[in-house]
């Protein structure tokens, strides 16, 4: 595992969406797995940017996204189907469909509707690149502390912290989900490489512990001490001072 200070989220972003692009540039048959959020806007800008400048085929491109909220329609402005096609798919129209994958949030059976996409990812994957954001209590997806590690996709119940953080992307909190499907530790483990984004002084105790902690499902992120290929690409505020 490595952590890599870029100095600004800025220079972040850019340098993971040239890892993306180059990924799929080299391989056009790759496989991804994609994360939503605040963290991501930017990286997304600037990979629509490089897609557009280089006209690259992407129509064999296979997606799959981390998570999304149970009981939140596809069309819904907060979810993350509405996410990634506001912010990538509909910005550069040339993926195909049919290979962009997120859980169905609406799925009346969670458990099947898990099971589902779990057997899809090990049909499609592995997953060539997962890009990942890291909560402030060192959850990824929506694996809340004390998630176990071998998780496969699953039905989670948010905690506090979390509703409480995704809540200014609503109109209330009492309108933020309190559930989500969400790749499970294991889900995320089964990717060949994994690319994990954290901006600012909020994620610096997560980094921190990430680096430097104990590995324990109370640290979900802490898993991927126990990867062989995990890049950590960080802004100055987010480095741990241990590391500096």
């Amino acid at each position: 595992m490595r952590i890599t200070n870029l100095g600004s989220s800025q220079n972040a972003s850019f340098y993971v969406a040239c890892e993306l692009y180059h990924q799929m540039l080299k391989h056009p048959h790759s496989v991804l797995g994609l994360a939503t959020g605040g963290t991501m806007v930017d990286m997304y800008g600037d990979l629509v940017r490089l897609l557009r400048k280089n006209k690259l085929d992407v129509s064999h491109i296979e997606t799959f996204n981390l998570d999304e909220y149970k009981g939140v329609p596809a069309d819904h402005p907060e979810s993350y189907n509405y996410y990634m096609h506001h912010i990538l798919f509909d910005r550069y129209p040339h993926f195909s469909e049919s290979q962009l994958h997120l859980p169905n949030g609406m799925a009346t059976d969670v458990v099947a509707e898990s099971k589902r996409y779990e057997n899809l990812l090990d049909e499609k994957g592995p997953v060539d690149i997962q890009i990942l954001g890291i909560g402030e209590n060192g959850h990824i997806g929506f694996n809340e502390p004390g998630t176990p590690f071998e998780s496969t996709t699953h039905c989670v119940n948010l905690t506090e912290s979390t509703i409480q953080a995704n809540s200014r992307f609503f109109e209330n909190e009492e309108d933020v989900p309190r559930q989500a499907i969400s790749m499970g530790l294991q889900s995320i483990m089964k990717a060949k490489r994994i690319i994990l984004l954290a901006f600012g002084q909020q994620k610096k105790d997560a980094i921190t512990h990430l680096a430097k902690g104990e590995i324990t499902p109370d640290m979900p992120a802490s898993i991927l001490r126990s990867h062989p290929h995990v890049d950590i690409y960080v802004d100055d505020e987010a480095m741990p001072d241990c590391m500096r």
